[in-house]
């Protein structure tokens, strides 16, 4: 058992329905075709947006429009059998030609001469025939490659954190960025490396390693982004963020300035300072209170202790300082445990001073004594 169903309109039915619903090329009679990815091309150059129908089309009432997609500007339009260069926008104008003699055999594709940067974006190519019509989007990218960094030079302070700014701009998408790299120009250093979607920190000075890395999250919006953790003195410089992509490569720097003091180093100097000016002050005293008749050995006494302790506790917290600012942990120890024992042995070696210092007496004798006769021997001997 069949059944047919027979529905006929009125031709101004039809012609009001074609118009609104041609768009979703229900009743179109044919497909308008173009390409499936971007047309990527340098900026001067000329590129061809396709489009095209399989079957032949009538040419009576033919009529192609170029249009951008997201403004509507009219770049170009073939109708009545010929092109109306007179009616596109004018920056397209002796730009945006025809393959005239294509058309016919169902080519509408367009040439558009001197590519410029404001060229990018999509463009509708729109085919009506009779009362059947069709479209295609194709979407123009100039190739290019911009690398922008800091338009400023950075500075910071020892031990804080700073971020060196690289922004890379390119038609090319950043997960299919080849390689960024991140090189101290002045010692042809290398930073850090990215390499086909995957940071190498192995490749890593030794300088910088475990104090730098790119923002993960931000890899994917074209930002390279260098962040230095725990700034050091010595990383003074210029830096250089280097971009390969697709056979074309770019390059930005950042200079990273003289560097101020943090409080750690203020701190360092202070307890240096502290050292030196407090031995001189409390050696000063001592040797005031020694040439006085009275009886001051309590105060001598108080004098020789601090002078023994309180320049090796400074010093002691100084490099303790120094240590949390430049991470030199083998010399910080080092240095902390000298100026540690060094009290400890005078204080231990106060009971045998007078013993030593006779045997210092005896031995300062003894080495000039043999020097004066090395050097009499020596002289009767030239002689």
């Amino acid at each position: 058992m069949s059944l047919m169903i027979s529905v006929s309109l009125h031709p101004y039915t039809l012609k009001r329905n074609c118009k609104t619903s041609c768009h979703f090329s229900l009743f179109s009679a044919f497909t308008v075709r173009g390409p499936a990815a971007p047309l990527v091309a340098p900026l001067g150059s000329s590129v061809v947006l396709l489009c095209y129908v399989d079957e032949l089309l009538v040419m009576e009432d033919l009529k192609v429009e170029w249009s951008r997609t997201d403004s509507g500007t009219l770049v170009h339009l073939y109708q009545d059998g010929e092109s109306r260069p007179e009616v596109q926008q004018q920056d397209y104008h002796d730009r945006a030609h025809f393959f005239t003699d294509q058309i016919q055999h169902g080519n509408f594709s367009l040439r558009l001469d001197n590519l410029r940067a404001e060229d990018e974006g999509r463009y509708t190519c729109r085919v009506y025939s009779q009362q059947d019509s069709g479209e295609t989007v194709v979407r123009i990218k100039h190739e290019r490659l911009l690398v922008s960094g800091s338009d400023r030079s950075v500075s910071a302070y020892d031990g804080e954190d700073v971020t060196l700014s690289c922004s890379v701009d390119s038609h090319i998408t950043p997960e299919h960025i080849e390689e960024v790299s991140w090189i101290r120009t002045d010692g042809d250093i290398m930073v850090l490396l990215y390499q086909n979607n995957e940071t190498f920190s192995d490749s890593t000075d030794e300088q910088y390693r475990d104090r730098v890395e790119f923002f993960t999250a931000e890899i994917p919006k074209g930002n390279f982004s260098l962040r230095l953790k725990s700034v050091r003195t010595e990383d003074k410089g210029v830096y250089m963020c280097h971009v390969f992509a697709g056979g074309l490569s770019a390059n930005a720097t950042v200079v990273m300035e003289q560097l101020g003091f943090s409080s750690w180093h203020i701190a360092v100097l202070f307890f240096c300072f502290a050292a030196g000016s407090g031995a001189v002050l409390l050696l000063c005293s001592l040797i005031y209170y020694r040439s006085k008749n009275t009886d001051t050995s309590s105060i001598i006494w108080t004098l020789q202790v601090s002078l023994i302790f309180c320049p090796n506790i400074c010093m002691f917290l100084a490099f303790m300082f120094w240590g949390f600012t430049e991470g030199s942990l083998h010399e910080a120890v080092t240095c902390c445990a000298l100026y540690i024992l060094r009290p400890v042995m005078l204080m231990w070696a106060l009971h045998y001073l007078k013993y030593l210092q006779g045997i210092l007496e005896f031995k300062v004798f003894f080495f000039f004594f043999k020097r004066s006769v090395n050097a009499y021997c020596w002289q009767h001997v030239k002689a």
